[in-house]
């Protein structure tokens, strides 16, 4: 498939991104055929290229930063001179998107805020991602997933009062926000097709994932009661002979009556006939079926489980997960020959487009690889002080 036939071709992209929320946003612009070209510091790039503190060429190209960064050419220049700044301001007429992730008035006090470059291109959609937001009490403050987490009531709850708070060791937030903004950018360009204007998207960790807990906030705005969806008493996470299982023990008429009979023990549906028995009798229950289903292997407990039409699975780890052939026959995973890590596989995208396959067009690109090459496509000399 060409590039001219995906469905962002032709669109422009200045990425100042780094990390995980706005890279994770640039990549996917980039998969479905923009052009994106990622800004890095000079000598150093992207925070992730430092991941390892590694400063050889395999460490500046590591797992983590190539894992969001495909379909992307790297550009440097120092925004910290005027002559760097000026070369970024030569592109913004050819430009149709810039996105950023850093704290709020960076790009500002950089001259490369909204205001200013929609002066220089009206049609100009500035997106800009942030811990909290632009304006209010907390909008100064450095973002971060953990803290995002830890500021929305995410981190504070846990399937049971037993169990310590702890940090979800997957960035949920980041990658949220980052999709939030691709969703913004997307309804932006839309916009833009009627009105012939850009305009300004924001985006924050804060507001995703106030976002991602609506049903929990409508729950306590009209009945101030918590829902949590991990705390339900049918639900739960437990050990056989030979590994662990998750039993979701909802969507269904008697899910406790058919738990019983495909663990094997006495129906204790009439006992506990209805949500509010079982959450109040939640720990013998736990600890009824945590019993029975350690006495055998998970595969058994599956099977009649699944009998049951129960909603169960197997807990597995990620590398399970990655050799499972539903990943593959899903598309997830895309075979990368990389100029200096060598073989390697990349998540592929969740969007499937019938017409549009993702493709790896670019490998996550070396520091500074494609300087002067975009220069050159933007007419535009290196400038001394400025690269």
């Amino acid at each position: 498939m060409t590039n001219q036939s995906l469905p962002l071709s032709g669109i422009r992209v200045l990425d100042f991104t780094q990390v995980m929320m706005g890279p994770s946003c640039t990549q996917m612009l980039g998969d479905f055929g923009a052009d994106v070209i990622k800004v890095e510091r000079p000598r150093e790039g992207d925070l992730s290229r430092a991941f390892y503190s590694d400063p050889t060429e395999k460490g500046m190209n590591n797992a983590v930063f190539s894992s969001l960064n495909r379909n992307k050419r790297s550009i440097v220049v120092d925004t910290k001179t005027p002559e760097g700044r000026q070369i970024l301001l030569d592109m913004i007429p050819q430009i149709d998107v810039v996105v950023s992730n850093f704290r709020t008035g960076v790009m500002e006090r950089m001259g490369l805020g909204y205001d200013a470059l929609s002066k220089i291109n009206p049609r100009i959609i500035v997106a800009s991602g942030s811990g909290y937001g632009e304006t209010g009490p907390h909008s100064h403050k450095g973002g971060q997933d953990v803290l995002a987490q830890a500021m929305t009531g995410v981190m504070e709850k846990t399937s049971s009062e037993d169990i310590p708070k702890s940090i979800y060791p997957t960035t949920l937030c980041d990658y949220s926000a980052g999709m939030h903004m691709v969703q913004g950018i997307l309804a932006a360009l839309l916009a833009r097709e009627k009105s012939g204007r850009g305009q300004k998207v924001s985006v924050s960790l804060y507001d995703s994932i106030i976002a991602m807990q609506m049903q929990e906030a409508a729950q306590w705005s009209v009945h101030r009661e918590i829902l949590n969806w991990a705390a339900m008493p049918l639900t739960g996470v437990f050990d056989a002979t030979d590994g662990a299982l998750v039993i979701v023990g909802a969507f269904k008429p008697h899910p406790l009556r058919d738990i019983c009979k495909a663990l094997e023990i006495p129906d204790m549906s009439a006992d506990y006939p209805n949500l509010a028995a079982q959450r109040k009798n939640k720990p013998f229950l736990q600890k009824t079926f945590a019993d029975q289903i350690a006495t055998k292997p998970r595969d058994y407990w599956l099977e009649r489980l699944e009998a049951e039409d129960l909603l169960c699975a197997p807990v597995r780890s990620l590398a399970d997960a990655l050799a499972d052939p539903q990943t593959r026959v899903n598309d997830m995973l895309l075979e990368v020959d990389h100029p200096v890590l060598g073989q390697i596989t990349l998540v592929g995208s969740p969007v499937h487009l019938s017409d549009a396959p993702v493709t790896v067009r670019h490998v996550p690109p070396k520091l500074g690889e494609h300087t002067e090459e975009v220069l050159a496509e933007f007419g535009i000399h290196e400038r001394e002080g400025a690269l």
